[in-house]
């Protein structure tokens, strides 16, 4: 039996790990924190949050702390200049501007959230159908989005809502019918780029060893789709989200400056611009609020689109 010399054990000891330094080594990342650590270090991303933050709060607050009427008429006060009186200045019929930005703010970014979510909704479901079970329904189901990527939108989306407005309206009324028909048609015409991703990432997702092994084991198609590939290829239909809804604030504004979109009385950014349009050079200031108002949110949402693309992309350190 071989003995160790009192050297060898010395060595040995010293050469021993001891508890309290196995405590000083890191656990890996989950993917989750890992995102969250390459989001929050770009800075774009973080001034996105802050500007849209203030945005979603001034719109959602602030009509119950400036309560000023949005709709009160007073020609003696029609297209004053900014002042303590009204911050933002008045219009041609001296509404005040502030407060019928506070209070259009809350329909432009509720039409640019409800379209994402039919957008999203429909190229989830048509790119995970055609993606997961291929062959003559893919076919199918492509065509039908080249097909709808070929077609003018602005064309068609003014051919939509000045034909179905007034049936609409009769329906629904006012409001709340154009509302419904804005969110449906903006939503109905930017699904084809996230049916595309969607399609892209199950066409590589379905042939993965779990999926296979989840199949032996008689996992039904749903279940497959919705439980085992769609959760592993939501990352670029997140930042996809966050795009549409820019687009979507967009195009209201769009549709609202054509005389398309909501009715007089309902103050939404576009609206405001379609009016101001006849006041540019005397007061500008009819203009300058609402549209800023616009570009601060678009550009909010674009770079935090932008930073969630960076950070949710594995090949990026």
């Amino acid at each position: 039996m071989l003995k160790r010399s009192p050297n060898q054990s010395s060595e040995l000891s010293k050469l021993s790990v001891s508890p309290a330094s196995t405590s000083f080594v890191s656990k890996p990342e989950t993917p989750t924190k890992e995102a969250w650590r390459k989001f929050r270090r770009n800075r774009q991303a973080m001034f996105g949050i802050v500007v849209l933050l203030i945005i979603v709060l001034s719109v959602l607050l602030g009509p119950f702390i400036y309560n000023i009427p949005i709709n009160k008429i007073d020609f003696a006060k029609s297209t004053l200049a900014p002042s303590w009186a009204h911050p933002f200045g008045t219009n041609d019929l001296g509404q005040d501007i502030l407060a019928r930005v506070l209070y259009g703010g809350r329909i432009s970014i509720a039409v640019g959230i409800f379209s994402m979510s039919v957008a999203i909704t429909l190229g989830t479901l048509i790119g995970a159908l055609s993606g997961f079970y291929g062959g003559w329904l893919d076919i199918a189901l492509m065509r039908l989005t080249d097909l709808c990527l070929a077609l003018p939108r602005l064309p068609l989306l003014l051919l939509v809502i000045f034909l179905f407005r007034d049936a609409i309206k009769a329906i629904a009324g006012p409001e709340l019918g154009i509302f419904v028909l804005i969110v449906i048609v903006i939503g109905g015409l930017n699904w084809m780029s996230v049916a595309r991703l969607v399609r892209a990432g199950f066409l590589t997702v379905r042939e993965l060893e779990f999926v296979t092994a989840a199949r032996a084991l008689g996992a039904s198609p749903s279940r497959l789709i919705w439980i085992h590939i769609l959760p592993n290829v939501i990352s670029p239909v997140l930042v996809a989200a966050t795009l549409s809804v820019s687009t979507a604030i967009v195009t209201e504004s769009t549709l609202s400056f054509f005389g398309l979109g909501f009715p007089p009385d309902v103050p939404t950014w576009g609206r405001m611009l379609y009016e101001a349009q006849n006041f540019l050079e005397f007061a500008p200031h009819m203009v300058i609020f609402p549209g800023t108002a616009i570009f601060l949110t678009v550009l909010s949402i674009n770079y935090i689109g932008d930073a969630l693309r960076d950070a949710l992309d594995p090949r990026l350190s």
